[in-house]
């Protein structure tokens, strides 16, 4: 090595760049699921988007997350209303 090769930088791979932000991204995400507000904002964003497509009460939606020591299991129950 010589002293020159100090101030070379060698480019990462770029697949080892997009892993990393991607780590960095889901611990991120990770640390909001605990937020109390969560949930509610989960709920306020499904009416929206559902409501797009089908006019949908705020009481027929049910959000839930269940938790374990090895995951997490988001439940979503929605109800529709009938087709006419």
């Amino acid at each position: 090595m010589s002293f020159l090769d100090i101030f070379r930088r060698r480019p990462e791979a770029s697949a080892s760049i997009a892993k990393e932000r991607l780590q960095l991204i889901l611990q991120h995400e990770r640390a909001g699921r605990d937020d109390p507000e969560f949930l509610p904002r989960l709920q306020k964003d499904l009416l929206a988007v559902i409501g797009k497509y089908v006019a949908i009460r705020e009481d027929h939606l049910a959000v839930s997350v269940q938790r374990n020591s090895h995951s997490a299991v988001l439940e979503i129950n929605i109800e529709l209303p009938p087709k006419m």
